[in-house]
């Protein structure tokens, strides 16, 4: 996927072309993987460009590389303040998708990261409509399964943990499916690649608990206050494979696919094979919200202008 990336990006506190922000071939993170990184969604609702819970994504962004002892040399208002001043420095208006992210720098081959490793944080943004199809998706359940919190902290959005992901795609790509859909290490539902999952089952929302190898995520986190609203009620629980088969709905969360609703499950169809009515729902609520057009949820969202 070729991306239209900002002319200008924050490299390190200070603002420079994309040709211009460089690293050598020797970066740590190129060789382990020892990098954290989020992914923002910003809204241009005709007005305005709105940040959807940036503090939020600048709190998870922190908290990732604590896990590994990576620091972040930047203070949480500084990558706040890079986000707004990336989007006005590049006349952004136009819904886009922002990516800040920091990483080891040069220090050869040695495996003991401390937090006095050198590091480096960059951001840049591009244009970003759907990722996947609003009318609904395939997935299929993928063999690869979940990495545990035993073998990895399943909380930290690093980028070495995403190659299970990318495991998981290719295999579902391969089998002519849209996305695919992961079991933890006691074969329950975790997650997909890149999104939480939801089912629906008699009016209530379920999702696969944190135990269960899941991904703290921030959409999931507005939808369940959204659904909540509603007047649905959304339990954490585990969810057998069995269980996904049989359920009236079946629903993704992320920051990239937003509500995308999955039809059809290793070729059996989802509920009726169309978009469920609280799916519909909540993709409503939830574009509401990121628009700035929900008064209860003003502060879900960073104006940039």
């Amino acid at each position: 996927m070729k991306l239209a990336i900002s002319k200008y990006v924050w490299f390190d506190g200070k603002f420079v072309t994309y040709e211009k922000a460089h690293v050598p071939i020797t970066t740590h993170a190129i060789h382990y993987g020892t990098s954290i990184f989020e992914g923002i969604r910003a809204y241009w609702n005709g007005k305005n460009l709105n940040i959807f819970r940036l503090n939020d994504h600048i709190k998870r962004f922190r908290r990732s590389g604590q896990f590994y002892s990576i620091s972040l040399n930047y203070t949480d208002d500084q990558i706040f303040d890079a986000a707004i001043n990336l989007c006005k420095k590049n006349k952004i208006r136009r819904s886009c998708y922002i990516r800040p992210f920091y990483f080891v720098g040069q220090y050869g081959i040695n495996l003991h990261v401390t937090p006095s490793a050198p590091t480096h944080a960059a951001m840049f943004a591009f244009p970003f409509g759907d990722l996947f199809n609003k009318n609904g998706i395939s997935a299929g359940i993928s063999s690869w399964r979940k990495f545990s919190d035993l073998s990895a902290p399943t909380l930290a959005k690093m980028g070495g943990n995403y190659l299970n992901s990318i495991l998981a795609t290719q295999e579902c790509k391969r089998n002519g499916y849209d996305e695919a859909i992961m079991l933890d290490i006691n074969g329950n539902v975790s997650e997909a690649p890149g999104e939480n999952v939801f089912i629906v089952k008699n009016n209530t929302l379920i999702t696969p608990p944190l135990s269960s190898s899941a991904l703290e995520g921030i959409t999931r986190d507005s939808v369940m206050t959204l659904a909540d609203e509603l007047g649905y009620s959304t339990i954490e629980k585990e969810i057998t494979r069995s269980q996904i088969y049989l359920a009236d709905e079946v629903f993704l969360t992320g920051t990239a696919a937003e509500i995308t609703p999955i039809i059809n499950i290793d070729g059996k169809k989802v509920g009726n094979g169309r978009t469920g009515n609280i799916t519909r729902q909540i993709l409503d609520s939830y574009n509401k919200a990121t628009m700035g057009a929900d008064h209860n949820h003003q502060d879900w969202i960073t104006p940039v202008y």
